[in-house]
């Protein structure tokens, strides 16, 4: 949603992301979060996430909630002209730093981990969207231990 955008913008976390690189703390991203680990760069203008595996929100997700609502709520779901999957991949050292994983169909669960999908590259996690946040969560309590 529009409302993420100052979430997004932010410069102050922007450099968070990196100071926290910079230390090797946890970083963790879901969803449009993965666009602030994109847009978040160096002194030289790299990406934090240059050089990363990730993933994000799928375009095919963002752009189907948007079809969906359109009607009811104009461009509710659609924070950007560009989509998520779109701006992340133009950000990484190669198209194929972008892991898609299999068709989100359902959401997780504590119970059902298996639906959820993630990827880790050394300090940093993302997840596609909150349909994986129970992996996601699982998976970020590792890293902090």
């Amino acid at each position: 949603a529009k409302g993420m955008r100052e979430y997004l913008e932010s410069k102050i976390l922007q450099a968070l992301v990196q100071e926290f690189n910079r230390l090797r703390k946890p970083i963790g991203a879901i969803c449009h979060g993965v666009v602030l680990a994109a847009r978040s760069c160096d002194q030289h203008s790299k990406s934090f996430l240059f050089g990363r595996k990730t993933t994000a929100l799928l375009a095919s997700q963002e752009l189907m909630a948007w079809a969906l609502t359109c009607v009811w709520l104009s461009d509710y779901y659609r924070t950007y002209k560009q989509t998520v999957e779109s701006e992340v991949k133009s950000v990484l050292a190669s198209k194929s730093d972008f892991v898609a994983g299999p068709l989100p169909m359902l959401r997780d669960s504590s119970k059902k981990l298996n639906r959820g999908f993630v990827v880790r590259d050394e300090n940093y996690l993302s997840a596609r969207w909150p349909g994986d946040a129970h992996l996601f969560g699982t998976e970020f309590l590792k890293m902090l231990s």
